[in-house]
């Protein structure tokens, strides 16, 4: 079977659920992947966002993120211009630096969308953040240190955790290691 063989079950506004032989899956449509930002300030203060997520009815703590190519007439958009993009939408802050750390799947078995993470660096606050009129997000600047501390807090406080967060803080001790 090939990789090409899906069936369109279901169409949504922005998801399709999709079959490939007897496996569902869910599709996002209208972007070309996600880029989720690891963003260190110069002080060593790790740039998080809080917001409502309705699949599962609470508050998310997360890496900024967002879709590749869904803003009208950037279908092409790069990696990279996606998240200098959604970066400075949700957290206001511009980086002098953006490098590409890893690509991966975000839920194996439910998606075929595909993350991609990335270390912002030489940061600079240019605007205010929060997101865009859709959203209502929360900018939280932890320093790294005490990033699991804070997370185990706001766990106890009902919020989801998304484990992005673990990957990046690990893949900036390997980024580190090597410069």
């Amino acid at each position: 079977m090939s990789a090409d063989d899906v069936r369109i079950l279901y169409e949504g506004k922005y998801l399709n659920l999709v079959a490939r032989g007897k496996w569902e899956f869910v599709r996002r449509t209208g972007s070309n992947g996600v880029v989720g930002i690891l963003a260190v300030t110069d002080e060593g203060r790790l740039i998080l966002v809080e917001q409502y997520r309705p699949p599962i009815a609470r508050p998310s703590i997360e890496l900024p993120a967002g879709l590749v190519g869904d803003v009208a007439g950037a279908s092409d958009e790069s990696l990279m211009t996606a998240a200098r993009r959604e970066l400075f939408e949700e957290t206001g802050y511009e980086a002098a630096e953006m490098i590409e750390l890893a690509e991966g799947v975000s839920s194996a078995g439910m998606s075929d969308e595909m993350v991609t993470l990335m270390l912002a660096r030489g940061l600079k606050k240019n605007g205010r953040g929060g997101g865009d009129a859709s959203e209502k997000i929360t900018v939280h600047e932890v320093p790294v240190g005490e990033v699991h501390a804070f997370l185990q807090q706001q766990a106890r406080a009902g919020k989801a955790l998304d484990f992005k967060i673990y990957a990046g803080l690990y893949l900036l001790q390997v980024v580190d290691r090597r410069t």
